[in-house]
């Protein structure tokens, strides 16, 4: 089995703040469409509380591998791994037989941290405002490790309470 890129999902506040009291500290649709084209039919990895945090149900489309070490969890839906590397060679097998493209990594804190040292990709939304109560962060990306691709500005939409810019790290081939 060949193995598919990672990519990680995030949205980041200038200061790193990727959440706040269990939630995101910001509301953008604009954003939230994004997500949605870019997890779209590929196999997710997303922490137990962060899939609390949407509701505790899987999103539609996506097949989630939720990371707990709780032994009785179970939501329909969803295969429970008990680290983040386990869930990784879960989602692998499933993008295998469904011919996902990519797996996206969607969350939380601790599960970003976890699965930047082995992400191919990364798919970031830099909100430009500061969360100065924000509890869960971003580490900060390192250029020696990811090149930015691309980059472009998004105003703040009807919908959105600050603007945004998306841009694309890829990670740098390894130096012999």
């Amino acid at each position: 089995m060949s193995r598919v890129p990672v990519s990680i999902v995030v949205a980041v506040s200038e200061n790193g703040v990727i959440g706040r009291d269990g939630g995101m500290p910001w509301r953008l649709s604009t954003d939230l469409k994004r997500f949605k084209a870019l997890t779209m039919g590929k196999p997710i990895v997303v922490g137990r509380k962060t899939l609390e945090s949407f509701g505790g149900k899987p999103l539609p489309g996506r097949p989630h591998v939720v990371v707990t070490r709780n032994a009785d969890f179970a939501v329909d839906g969803a295969v429970r791994a008990q680290s983040v590397e386990d869930a990784l060679a879960v989602a692998q097998q499933i993008a295998a037989d469904t011919n996902a493209t990519e797996v996206s990594v969607i969350g939380g804190g601790e599960i970003y941290h976890q699965a930047l040292d082995v992400a191919d990709i990364l798919y970031v939304t830099h909100v430009d405002t500061t969360i100065p109560d924000g509890d869960t962060t971003f580490p900060p990306i390192d250029p020696a490790i990811f090149e930015k691709r691309e980059e472009a500005a998004y105003p703040a939409g009807e919908k959105d309470n600050f603007p945004t810019r998306f841009a694309v790290y890829v990670r740098r081939a390894a130096a012999n």
